[in-house]
């Protein structure tokens, strides 16, 4: 028998938490907790180990995007799917830079959340379109940028804004406390699995995933 997905619930309101309880209370999941607060999930994700956690965006104290970066950091197996009110497709942006897998408005069907829980515990990403009126096109966007950006490790990521950031290798390797030569290593791993193969190519690449600004200059090493 298949073990059910187990989830952990973050929201800063009681009852919304309620909520998403009773949609997820069906065969096949299993809340195993529910906080309020980033604190409260990143203190229980290394003990509890949560296939899924369903993060709120707008949390007292750390946001949900900043707790998503530790959580993801800490706990790689782990996913996250982003709940929030907004619609804008910056914020789902964001959510990917973080290293959320899903992002999913608080206005959703119960049906559509179960899909998503089910969609980034089976190792997918699941955006929700943006409502008519907004940009239609950022949810194939959105998908294909979590997917690459999922390719990659911690490290690689960190090596990729120092690309981006214009900076050569040495001063890579002195920021990150790596030698040169492993440095050069985590480029050649960037351009094989993201198919790119130019500085460039690179640097724009990580201006579109929103893990720099897009005011990064290019300096070749």
């Amino acid at each position: 028998m298949t073990p059910p997905v187990r989830i952990l619930v973050v929201d800063d309101h009681p009852l919304v938490r309620e909520g998403i309880r009773q949609a997820l209370s069906v065969p096949g999941f299993e809340v195993v907790a529910d906080v309020g607060s980033a604190e409260e999930a990143i203190a229980l994700v290394p003990t509890l180990r949560p296939d899924v956690v369903v993060m709120d965006i707008s949390l007292p104290g750390l946001s949900g995007m900043e707790a998503t970066e530790v959580i993801r950091r800490d706990a790689p197996a782990t996913r996250v799917l982003m709940l929030s009110v907004h619609d804008h497709p910056e914020y789902a942006l964001e959510s990917v830079r973080a290293g959320a897998s899903g992002y999913l408005r608080k206005d959703s069907l119960p049906e559509e959340l179960r899909d998503a829980v089910r969609t980034v515990h089976a190792g997918n990403t699941a955006f929700q379109p943006s409502r008519p009126g907004n940009n239609e096109v950022a949810a194939p966007i959105l998908t294909a940028a979590a997917e690459r950006l999922e390719l990659l490790t911690r490290r690689e990521r960190d090596v990729l804004v120092g690309i981006a950031s214009g900076k050569a290798n040495k001063e890579i390797a002195a920021d990150l406390g790596l030698s040169v030569r492993t440095v050069e290593s985590y480029r050649e791993a960037l351009m094989d699995k993201l198919a790119i193969h130019t500085t460039a190519g690179l640097t724009r690449f990580a201006i579109e995933s929103r893990l720099v600004g897009g005011d990064s200059r290019e300096r070749h090493p």
